[in-house]
This record gives structure tokens, sequence and C-alpha cells, in this order.
């Protein structure tokens, strides 16, 4: 079988071009596809600086920089997997609620298939769609969550479905397996001195950004896969986890995050782990005035395709 392979730079100029992500076919079915980059140009559950309907776009289009090899892992994901761009998902951009109905089906119908997604936001809302196709093929899910939000809130303004509020939902609909869950990059101000309690009294493992400051992350996603062992696995990346320094280009930036080597890190250090699907979400270029952030999130998914189960390295 020919697997697909992206567009070399010197077959079309790399600003030239149809903008796939990575420049790699665009396919209408995930028939016959090991993993698909997925877009959910989707924003209505924001609560601060919108945008992040436009972050799809804008990641494919900062993607046309990428190779098909990892030089610092070694990586070579397109030795092995069969691999094409789905495009977007067909939301309803006037209702919220709607959106999560389709994103859930669109993403049942992609599973059923084998197909593994890799998803590009978005805001944070689509998680929960996400996770409820997921959990529906594999049961409850470990998951390595990086934001400096923990997204648990019981509601926004009335409204229990939002963008901070899907890891609440996922727990109450018995999506995660909560022991194996830890959550990356949390910091900022809350609303009451508990508000990162709820998480652990549900099993959750939190790793504040202040905890880590200076540090490497290697040791932490060490014990990370000691807990989840083989236990399916899903990776959510609000690219606020990062800090603005970095990654100014989202709707609710907060100081003294992560760094892009711990990133890189926590991602790198989901190889191993028995991944069924991963997002990066919460990218607005309306803000990212450089393209900065979305060129971050367009390697953050590449080193996510690089660590999904079956890549090489060579």
């Amino acid at each position: 079988m020919n697997l697909n392979q992206p567009l070399s730079g010197n077959a079309m100029p790399r600003f030239g071009g149809i903008a796939s992500m990575m420049r790699l076919p665009v396919a209408t079915s995930a028939q016959g596809l090991d993993a698909a980059f997925i877009g959910v140009p989707l924003d209505i559950g924001t609560s601060h600086r919108p945008g992040a309907r436009f972050g799809p776009r804008q990641i494919r289009a900062e993607s046309c920089l990428l190779r098909p090899y990892n030089m610092a892992t070694g990586a070579a994901p397109f030795d092995a997997l069969q691999v094409a761009d789905l495009g977007d998902v067909p939301i309803n951009t006037y209702s919220l609620l709607k959106s999560v109905d389709i994103i859930t089906a669109y993403y049942a119908e992609v599973l059923g298939h084998g197909c593994i997604p890799l998803t590009l936001g978005g805001d944070h809302t689509i998680a929960l769609p996400i996770l409820r196709a997921i959990a529906a093929q594999h049961g409850p899910v470990a998951m390595v969550h990086v934001d400096a939000h923990a997204d648990v809130n019981e509601d926004m303004f009335g409204e229990r479905i939002a963008h901070g509020t899907p890891f609440r939902r996922a727990v109450e609909e018995g999506l995660l397996d909560c022991n194996k869950v830890t959550q990356i990059g949390l910091r900022g101000t809350g609303y009451a001195a508990d508000d990162f309690d709820w998480p652990r009294r549900q099993g959750f493992t939190l790793v504040p950004a202040h905890e880590v400051w200076h540090q490497s992350l290697a040791p932490v996603m060490k014990q990370v896969r000691q807990r989840v062992g083989n236990t399916p696995c899903y990776l959510s990346f609000d690219i606020d986890g990062i800090d603005p320094a970095y990654a100014g280009g989202t709707g609710t930036p907060e100081i003294g995050g992560l760094t892009v080597p711990q990133a890189l890190e926590i991602i790198r250090g989901c190889r191993g782990l028995n991944i069924v699907g991963a997002d990066l979400v919460e990218v607005s270029p309306p803000y990212d005035t450089t393209g900065n952030t979305a060129l971050l999130g367009a390697n953050l998914l590449y080193e996510m395709l690089c660590v999904l189960p079956g890549v090489p390295v060579r």
C-alpha cells in the first residue's frame, strides 16, 4: 500500500498549493486511514476573546513548513501510518448544543473506521463531544490534559456546556477513568480558594505550573505512563497551557505558564501510551498577529502524530 506523504517543498513551494494539514491529501472518509487531522471551527462556547473558529484554517496554513521526519525523536509517522486531512466538522454556528451532537456523530463514524482523530480546535467545548464518541468505543479513558484552567466549572452563565465545563460533564457522564487523569499547567486566579480541589477529589492528579517552573517534565511524564499503563488515553492540549510569551494568540491567556520545551516533553512523554485521540484547542488567529501561536499549534499536533501507537523510531 502506498502511504500518503506530506507534499514536498521541492514539488510545490511551501507558500503554494492547498492549505491542508502538513500539505497532506484531503480525504472525504476515514475508511482506510490510521489517523486523520480534523478541524472543528467552533468558538461559540468561549467566554472571553473569540476567534478560535478560525484556528483550524490558520494552523493548517502554518503547518506548511512541517516535514515528514522528527529529527529530535527519530519518529517517522508516514513510514507506517496512512494519514490524511479530513477537513472540518460542519458545526452549527448558531447552536452550541446542536454542534455538540454533530461533533459526537462525526467522530463516532471516524472511530468506527479504526482511525485515530487528531483535532484542530476550536474552543475547548469540543473535548466533551469527542470524549463521548471515544468512550462509546473504548469505555472510560485516561487523559493527559494540558491547560491553564481545569475546565471543571459547574456551569457558566447558567449553561452546563461551554469551554470551561467539559471535564466536569465528562466525569459526570463516566467518560473518564478519573484515577488516570493528569492535568498539567494549571495556574492563574480563581473564583474561590478551593477551585482546584474538585478535580483532586475525583482522583485527578494536578501539576500546577508554578510547581514545575524551570524543571524538566520528563519525570512527571514517567509517572503518567506508570499510572496510565495500557488504558486507552486521550490527550487534550489547550494552547493557553503555554505561557503567553510563546502563545499569546488565545482567548484566555494566563501568565506564568509552561515553556515550549516543556510542551514538547509532555507530548513526547506520551510515547508508549495507548493514545486513542488528541486535540489542540483555543488558538485564536485574530490575537495571533505573528502566526507564532498557530505555528506552535501545528508543531504540537505533528508531535502528537509522532507518539501514536505503531509509529516507528528510526
